[in-house]
């Protein structure tokens, strides 16, 4: 099977517009998402939509998503980001705002092959950043194959069959990395909405598991219409300008 994975698509219809253009053209035999459909950018009710629309498809909630519906209160988020999720809640429609609030809990375990989460295998909020969050998440799960979130960098953490934990980082567009047998993978796609690598290029991944192949994409999207979209909406302009830096 052919797997898109993709996370933190921040309420940017721009971007998904061209992750599912993109989808169209090759076969996409499922569609996974790892979290944070809304949050910061300002169409968190056309995203939703496509979501949707799209089969068949496994996702997870992330922590933009929680907030967004009161699940939690947002008080560990920073001011803008509070600002974005309370407009995304006035926002969001009655349909939609009950498809976001009945999204499952990571980790969920798909087509008994890999484990996917927003944050963490072992709490679905944790931040992976480091090789010891990496050997925690490990620690906590029984496959080889776990695709994460939440931190919106695109990452590998390999744990090798003598315990050692390599990690993986990249920018390129097209990377494919081959898995190996006797190592077990922990892969972030990066953010498809909001990158963190100071690449402002989407970024998501698609898995072949008959290959055991993943590869990393990146692509460019209208960023200055989606800038533009969240300025009139009033939402913080750092939420719009840090989207031309990757950051």
């Amino acid at each position: 099977m052919k797997y898109l994975v993709f996370s933190d698509i921040h309420s940017n219809v721009e971007a998904l517009q061209v992750l599912l253009r993109w989808a169209k053209r090759k076969k996409i035999d499922k569609y996974i998402v790892l979290g944070d459909l809304v949050g910061y950018a300002a169409s968190p009710n056309q995203v939703i939509d496509r979501i949707k629309r799209l089969r068949p498809i496994e996702v997870v909630r992330g922590n933009h998503d929680k907030v967004a519906t009161e699940i939690e209160d947002g008080n560990d988020f920073n001011s803008a980001a509070l600002q974005a999720a309370q407009w995304t809640r006035e926002r969001l429609s009655q349909v939609n705002s009950a498809y976001l609030k009945a999204l499952p809990q990571g980790p969920r375990l798909v087509d008994d092959q890999f484990l996917i989460c927003h944050g963490s295998p072992f709490d679905e909020d944790a931040y992976m950043f480091s090789d010891y969050d990496a050997l925690l998440a490990f620690s906590s799960f029984k496959e080889d194959l776990c695709f994460f979130g939440h931190t919106h960098v695109p990452r590998i953490y390999v744990q090798l069959p003598d315990g050692r934990i390599e990690m993986i980082g990249f920018h390129e567009n097209g990377l494919k990395i081959e898995l190996k047998a006797g190592c077990r993978y922990l892969v972030n796609p990066g953010s498809l909405g909001q990158p963190r690598d100071r690449e402002p290029r989407l970024s998501f991944a698609t898995y072949e598991s008959e290959k055991r192949i993943i590869t990393i994409q990146r692509r460019n999207y209208l960023l200055r219409r989606t800038q533009e979209k969240i300025l009139k909406a009033n939402l913080p302009p750092i939420l719009a300008s840090r989207l031309a830096i990757g950051i």
